[in-house]
Order: structure tokens, then sequence, then C-alpha cells
């Protein structure tokens, strides 16, 4: 006989991470990756700058491509006349700045002028005097330095400082150091820029595919649409940002030629490249101006038109135009715009400013296809954080229906109110519904959502729908002066608040109807006159039971009535609305505001003036 085998232990199930363990690890792989940015920097940085010259040199490889120079040909020539254009930048730059060296003795009078005026007007200044005599007195008792002055020397004689003087010498190389130091820095990166610019546009294909290998082999349809996406943004943001930088700059400029400072040209220039940098560029390169208006001016007008200048352009430009230029390509907020520049500048400097916008958008629409990272969309993107119908729920829950009305009025500038009935209002009960079955929403709040339902409908009284005024007058005589429509709200508060949306759009189409609650079906006291067809509303009708009992109260009451069902929830759900038309054994069963609409009217339509009084019947 074989011995019996004892059963293998159960293995145990492998314990799930708790949260505190998910955000430790996700916050030490935050920290491994700033680091790894910052001390990456002398690496990352020339890549960084070269992937955005890159992308601001494919439009002109392409064109070369196009009129068949080849790929290296295309490269090199994009590559050349670049530096061409920079090297030309950069020559009449030194020109003018040398020109500006010859000619400032010559303003040395006026600046001279300007100094003695205004030192002079804050040391026969009564207050200023006073002023600085108290930080003084403050600055010797602080320090002691009219006790060492009495200890030291005698009165009124000040003690002498000695002074020694040593030779001391360098090695030639280290003056060399010394003096081509400051120049190697900004050579090298120069070098390193353009040779990984040569790279990435002569391999662009190829790192494109190892790319889409690394990051999204599992999806690849995903990964392209980011990086089409990207490449789409970030080319379309540095063509707009050039164009507006340099009319930016041209009309500074003429502005300053005008106004007659000198070397106008150089400083609309200096304009126009420093209005790259975010925030700080404009300040900077009027620095420039406002001093040689100073200079050049014996009195203050041309400082007060250089300052009107660019105080006049720059809102214009930054409030008005690039707003309507740029739209929503950029995809960041404001809040991102800001704390972007202020982390870039953190980890790289003045390049981390320059690079900051650039960089931002490209990991705000990487985040929008990365499950993972849909974090930064949020915090980043401008996008709503919330949808329209979240938010309507939240002001529904703070009972504010004014605020959910302004927020409505900005739906309804592109979209009908019955499309913000169906699409807002009607998905906002269906969340609160879904909370109403997970057991998180009391009836006191479900009596304030309702209420505040109520509240919105009487603030956007005034709108009318697109289409019903037209169906007001294809409507029967008796069907305009009565309620031949009755609601019944399914089971609580927030199937009526559904169901006076339903109402308040019927109203619109020039329908009367009311809405009563599931309990009064059953009352014989039912004013049931003039009622020609009954719609029963649910958000959710969960197993039908309940619509099939109120289905057939209702044609017990009101015998030849038709009866129609509308399941707001079950929007797309083809098998359940299946099932719902077989268990409630309605004439009719919807799942939207407009199509209940279209069928009331419909049957009114076939009603021809007809209007029976159905009477009540015994329960």
């Amino acid at each position: 006989m074989s011995e019996p085998q004892t059963p293998p232990a159960p293995r145990a199930a492998a314990a799930k991470p708790d949260v505190l363990t998910l955000k430790f690890q996700a916050a030490v792989i935050s920290c491994v990756i700033v680091a790894a940015i910052y001390f990456g920097r002398p690496v990352l940085m020339p890549l960084a700058l070269s992937v955005l010259m890159s992308f601001a040199l494919a439009p002109l490889v392409g064109l070369f491509k196009r009129i068949k120079l080849g790929n290296a040909g295309a490269v090199i020539i994009s590559i050349t006349l670049a530096v061409m254009v920079v090297g030309s930048l950069g020559v009449f730059m030194g020109s003018q700045l040398a020109k500006l060296a010859a000619d400032l003795p010559h303003y040395q009078t006026n600046l001279g002028q300007k100094i003695h005026s205004v030192v002079g007007g804050a040391t026969h200044n009564d207050t200023i005097s006073r002023l600085n005599k108290t930080v003084e007195n403050l600055a010797d008792q602080i320090t002691g330095g009219k006790q060492e002055e009495i200890e030291g020397a005698a009165p009124g004689q000040i003690k002498p400082i000695p002074v020694v003087i040593q030779r001391t010498s360098q090695a030639p190389w280290a003056v060399a150091s010394t003096l081509l130091g400051p120049l190697l820095e900004p050579l090298e990166l120069t070098v390193l820029v353009l040779v990984f610019v040569s790279f990435i546009l002569l391999q662009k294909d190829d790192l494109r595919d190892r790319f889409v290998r690394l990051a999204g082999s599992r999806d690849m349809q995903r990964t392209t649409v980011a990086l089409d996406e990207a490449a789409s943004r970030l080319s379309r943001y540095l063509f707009l940002q050039t164009l507006i930088n340099t009319c930016f700059g041209l009309t500074i400029g003429i502005g300053l030629w005008l106004i007659g400072i000198p070397n106008a040209g150089l400083w609309g220039l200096l304009s126009m490249l420093f209005r790259f940098v975010p925030y700080v560029g404009v300040p900077i390169a009027m620095i420039f101006p406002l001093t040689l208006a100073l200079a050049v001016d014996p009195g203050w007008s041309k400082l007060a038109w250089t300052l009107l200048l660019f105080g006049g352009i720059e809102p214009v430009i930054g409030q008005g135009i690039e707003p309507v230029l740029y739209g929503r390509s950029m995809g960041l907020s404001a809040v991102a715009v800001v704390v972007a520049a202020v982390f870039w500048t953190w980890l790289w400097g003045p390049v981390g400013l320059l690079l900051s916008t650039p960089l931002t958008m490209c990991f705000v629409v990487f985040s929008r296809h990365v499950e993972s990272l849909k974090f930064l969309d949020v915090m980043l993107g401008n996008q709503p954080a919330l949808r329209f119908e979240e938010s309507l729920y939240l002001r529904m829950l703070a009972e504010d229906p004014d605020e959910a009305a302004n927020e409505a009025e900005s739906f309804l500038h592109a979209n009908s109110l019955s499309a913000y009935y169906d699409e807002v209002a009607a998905r906002a009960l269906m969340l609160a519904q879904e909370d109403v079955n997970r057991g998180v929403l009391d009836p006191l709040r479900q009596n304030r959502i309702r209420d505040a339902i109520k509240g919105l409908i009487v603030n956007l009284a005034e709108r009318r729908d697109d289409e019903g005024a037209a169906a007001f007058n294809e409507l029967p005589e008796t069907w305009r002066d009565s309620e031949p429509v009755l609601c019944v709200a399914g089971r609580g508060p927030l199937d009526e608040a559904a169901a006076l949306l339903l109402v308040d759009m019927l109203g619109k189409h020039g329908i009367g109807a009311r809405v009563v609650s599931s309990d009064e079906t059953s009352i014989r006291e039912l004013d049931c006159t003039g009622v020609q067809i009954t719609c029963v509303s649910y958000l959710e009708p969960g197993t039908f039971k309940n619509a099939r009992y109120q289905v057939r109260r209702l044609r017990k009451r009101m015998p030849g009535a038709p009866v129609m069902a509308l399941f707001w929830g079950l929007a797309g759900d083809n098998s359940r609305y299946l099932d719902g038309i077989e268990a409630t054994e309605c004439d009719i069963v919807t799942t939207g505001l407009k199509e209940t609409v279209q069928h009331i009217l419909t049957f009114a339509r076939r009603a021809g003036g007809v209007n029976p009084s159905y009477q009540m019947a015994d329960d």
C-alpha cells in the first residue's frame, strides 16, 4: 500500500504593499531623479538645448530635403546657416558695443549732472539727513567705532591703517587660465550643443524608433501619438515665440530710434533675444536703454518715453497677443509656468529658466498618455481639474445654485440647454446616485441636491432651448394649456431632481408637466385629469422590480395612457437597456433627456388635439 501523500501547504498570499510604502517609494524615486538632473547638468543641459534647437531647425531641414539635397546635406546646410545667422548677430552686436564704448565719454557730463542733482537733493533734504545721521549713530553704537577712535588716537585724529605691498608672481599657464577660463566654458557648451544637434538631426528617425522601443513597445500607437503631439506643440511654440519676439524687438528698436536713443538697433536686438527668457528677460533688456537715456538727455524726457515704450508694449503682447496666438497649444496652466521657471532655474540656473517652458510642456504632453503620470497633467496642465458634471456635483453638495448657474453659462455659450441638462446636470445626479449606492450620501444631502437642482432651474429660467419655439407651434391646442405629462420620480429625491429637469425641458417646448413621487401614485386622491402620457424617471433602475410595479400601478390608475420609462444611467449599456424594455413592460424606454422629449413631442403631434380624461380606477 502506498502511503497517503500529504497535500502541499498552501502558499501564503503575497501581501500587498500599503499606501505609505508606495508613497515612500515614489518620494525616493523622485528625489533620485531630481538629484540625477542636478548633478548630470554638464551633459543633460547641452542635450536639452540641442533637442530644442533640433525642433527649431527641423522645418528648415525638411525644406532642404524636399528639394533633393539628401539628409546629410540638408542637416549640414541648415546648421551652417544657423551658425552664420548667430555669428552675424554677434558681429553686429560687437560693432555696436564698440561704437557705444567710444561714445561713452561724451555722455559723462550729463550723467555727472544727474548724479549730483539727485545726491545734492538728498543731502539737503532734512528728513533724509536726519535718517542718515540716525543710521550712522546706530552703526557706531553697534560696532564701537567712536570708542576705538578715542582710545587709539588723539582727539580729531584718525589712526592710520598700515598698508603692505607684496609682489606676487604667477605662472604663464595660471595667467592664461585666468584670462581664458570665462571664455572656454561658453565655447565648450556651444561646441557640445552643435555636435548633439548634428547627431539628433542626422539620426532623427533611428532615435525615434529606439525611444518608441524603450518607452512604449507594448503600446506603440500611444507612444507615437505622444511623440507627435509633443513635437507639434513644441514646434508651434518655438515658431510663435520667435515671431512674437521678433516683432517685439522691431517695435522696441523703432520706438527707441524715434525717441533718440543711440544704437537703437542693438537694443531692439537685445530685447528680442532677452525676451526668450521668461519674466526677467524684458526688465534686464530695459536696463541698457534706460541708462543710455539718462546719459544722452540733459533732462528726463527720454527716460520717461523709454519707460513708457517698454511698459506699454510688453503688457499688450504678453497679456493680449500671446494668449490669442498660443491659445491652448502650450497645454500649461499659469501656475505651472511659474513653478516650472522656479524649479528649472534652481536646477540649471539661467539656462534652466530659458528651457523651463519647453521642458515642462513635453513632460505634460507625455503625462497625458502615461497612466502613472496622470497626476502631472492634473497639476501642471491647463485642462480643468474637474469635469463640468463633477464641478456641478460639488456645487450641489455645497447648496450653491448661483455658482452652479454661473458655471452653466460658460457651457451654454457653445451648447444648448438640453445638452447641459443631459450631459452635465443628469451626469452630476448620476455621480450622486453612485454615492447613494455606496452608502455615503445620506437622505438629508439628497434633499439638498434636489433643492439645488430646483434653484439651478430657476436661475436658468430665461434660457430657451434651440428647438422649443418650433415645437410649440406644432403642438395641438389642448396640449398648450394643460399638464398632459405626468412624471413619476422613481424612488427618492435624486430621481425627483432628474424628473424636474425633464419637466422644465418639456415646459421649454410648450408642454405642461408635473412631478409626483412614487408614493403618490398609490394614493386615491391623485389628480390624473388631463394626463395623456406618463413617464417614470430613474437614475439607477436597479433590478427593475420597482419600475415594473410602478408601471403596473400607473396602468391600473390610468388605463390606456402610454407609459414611458426614462433610465438615465443606461446610456450606452445596450444589454441592460434591452432587459429594461422586457422587465418593465413599458411602451417606450429611453436613456436621455433629448430622446424622451422627442418621443413625447411625437406622441403629442399624433394626438391631433384629442385630450381624454382618465378617471381614477380602484386600487
